[in-house]
């Protein structure tokens, strides 16, 4: 499959759709989202094809996380927010299909919320949690 011309995260990190690029470096594009939360709120994609972030190579990574600090920069110098908010939606919540991550301006009483059903059974599975998953993440290499 080419997914430059497939999926629609690789064409709107190649140029291949109209965009607003903010910033761009060899691994990522930058742009404005098209309904956006705040002025300036924008998307980081990386120029190949990556569906999660766990499918991320290092340089990838690091790019994305050096365009997010960029991007807050540029909008606190811009809009002085009261904050900055950053979310990435992986698996069947990517509406996109390709990995991005957005950055956008917050402000009290924005609006914004979480509005997720909290898991609060979760809290009581802590030690649990905390003893399958930090195993599981130690063999992950192995």
């Amino acid at each position: 499959m080419n997914h430059e011309l497939e999926c629609l995260g690789c064409r709107l990190a190649h140029g291949l759709e109209p965009t607003h690029v903010v910033y761009e470096d060899e691994h990522v594009t930058c742009i404005l989202v098209i309904d956006p939360c705040s002025e300036g709120h924008s998307i980081i994609l990386p120029k190949k094809h990556y569906a999660d972030v766990d499918e991320l190579d290092l340089e990838t990574a690091q790019s994305v996380m050096k365009a997010s600090a960029n991007l807050s920069k540029g909008l606190k110098t811009l809009f002085h927010p009261d904050g900055i908010s950053m979310m990435q939606n992986g698996g069947k919540f990517s509406d996109l299909g390709h990995f991005h991550m957005h950055i956008w301006a917050r402000y009290e009483n924005d609006g914004f919320s979480w509005i997720d059903p909290l898991d609060v059974g979760a809290r009581e599975r802590f030690t649990e949690t905390r003893e399958i998953l930090a195993s599981a993440i130690a063999n992950l290499g192995k």
